[in-house]
């Protein structure tokens, strides 16, 4: 039975006159803040880098796949502010929780933002309160971490204080699915907090897949990405096979994808990046640890596909040297440093592990990128050159990292002596390929 305080909330939040609160400003948060004002909530950003809040308050935005028109429309409504003070959650009806779980060195997750951000929230706690976790975790975090911290006040959870996990589904740069139309998971600690946290999500977004709770919520996420990571390190692995049996990866993929059952394409790549593939498997293969099972499948494809960048390297210097020409001093022309194509985020980029190698081994680098201006490599400033047939034809050898759209391939294909392409991006070239070699 609902209790009547939670009744208070739920008309809240049904009639748009809740207060969200969204701590973190990233590239999840932002857009979900904007889309909740967008809802007709009125939305508190918090964001510790105080540059962020300023560009917020501004209306402007620094994330591609929010509309700086639709931020500015929420800002100039007074439905979005920001702020770098938590004590605005005193005010607030929903908090949303969507700050960064990286990796420690050692390959262990690193929910220190998680519980930092957790015990402000405790600190400002009031009844009626719906807090939801959504950046991806272990199976585990919400109820045995969370939950001790927000209940430390004597607020009782399910009664007085509602705490779920709803995992974010972003694809950057994807215009079809974004948050307002993608399934959304959610997760409750008790039936009261699924009821209020679904009814909230309800409001802004199109599908709620309800989960019995946050523990099935978490796994559904980690599993989702360890899913993309397995998959892409087969396809890895038969790239470099196919490499050796002189066959074209692409080709083989093409035909088995006209098959209209029991096979989905993957595609290689230099490695994987972003927030997601590269991290989330290491969380659930640290957490299995935990029931004395060693997820070796999961660890294998993390091991694939960190082993790209070392693959590209050798078989770049292998063609150097077929030329006559020593990788030490080469001329490399990296076209494409994000992690993925027409999306300006370099996070986890296997092209920054690609061009340390290259540095390593004395190569002369030059990079093109035209969502990254700057980038730093083994201490290394560099800066993005524009890719001009002359700067082409002065290279050795133009390496291609990601295929990006606004790149000439026809130019590239032109006027580099020698092109290697691990993205596929030259697929659409007319004339002669024959100085292509693809990963």
């Amino acid at each position: 039975m609902i209790q009547s305080g939670a009744k208070m909330l739920l008309d809240k939040i049904k009639n748009r006159t809740a207060v969200v609160g969204v701590v973190g400003l990233g590239y999840v948060g932002l857009p979900l803040a904007v889309l909740q004002a967008k809802t007709g909530y009125r939305v508190l950003g918090i964001d510790e880098v105080a540059e962020k809040v300023a560009r917020v308050n501004a209306g402007k935005s620094y994330i591609s796949d929010v509309d700086e028109t639709e931020l500015r429309q929420a800002v100039s409504a007074g439905r979005l502010s920001a702020t770098t003070e938590f004590e605005v959650l005193r005010g607030c009806d929903a908090v949303l929780i969507c700050v960064p779980t990286p990796l420690t060195p050692n390959k262990e997750p690193d929910i220190s933002a998680v519980v930092k951000v957790t015990r402000e929230v405790a600190k400002h706690a009031h009844p009626d309160l719906l807090v939801v976790l959504e950046s991806t975790t272990y199976p585990g975090t919400t109820e045995e971490v969370m939950v001790p911290i927000l209940t430390q006040g004597g607020l009782k959870v399910g009664q007085d204080l509602f705490v779920a996990f709803s995992p974010e589904r972003v694809d950057p740069g994807n215009r079809s699915f974004t948050t307002h139309n993608t399934y959304k998971v959610v997760g409750g600690v008790t039936p009261a907090c699924l009821d209020i946290a679904r009814t909230f999500y309800e409001q802004s977004i199109v599908k709620i897949f309800p989960v019995s709770s946050p523990r099935i919520a978490e796994m559904t996420k980690v599993f989702e990405n360890v899913f993309r990571s397995v998959n892409i390190a087969l396809v890895n692995e038969l790239a470099i096979l196919c490499d050796r049996m002189g066959l074209n990866v692409y080709e083989v993929i093409d035909a088995a994808a006209t098959k209209n059952f029991g096979f989905m394409p993957f595609y290689p790549g230099p490695g994987v990046g972003g927030h997601c593939i590269p991290l989330d498997p290491y969380y659930l293969a640290w957490k299995s640890k935990e029931y004395d099972l060693h997820t070796r499948f999961i660890e294998l494809a993390g091991e694939i596909n960190e082993g790209m960048p070392y693959y590209v390297v050798a078989k770049l210097q292998r063609l150097l040297n077929r030329r006559g020409r020593c990788l030490n001093g080469a001329e490399i022309m990296v076209l494409g440093v994000t992690y993925k194509a027409d999306v300006a985020d370099p996070r986890e980029t296997p092209a920054r592990k690609v061009m340390e190698l290259l540095h390593r081994e004395g190569a002369r680098l030059s990079y093109a990128d035209p969502y990254t201006p700057t980038m730093m490599v083994e201490g290394h400033s560099y800066e993005a050159v524009e890719v001009t047939a002359d700067r082409l034809a002065r290279s050795d050898c133009a390496l291609i990292l990601t295929a990006h759209s606004a790149f000439d391939f026809d130019l590239i294909v032109r006027h580099a002596p020698l092109v290697l392409d691990t993205r596929n991006g030259t697929r659409h070239v007319k004339g002669s390929t024959a100085n292509v070699v693809l990963l």
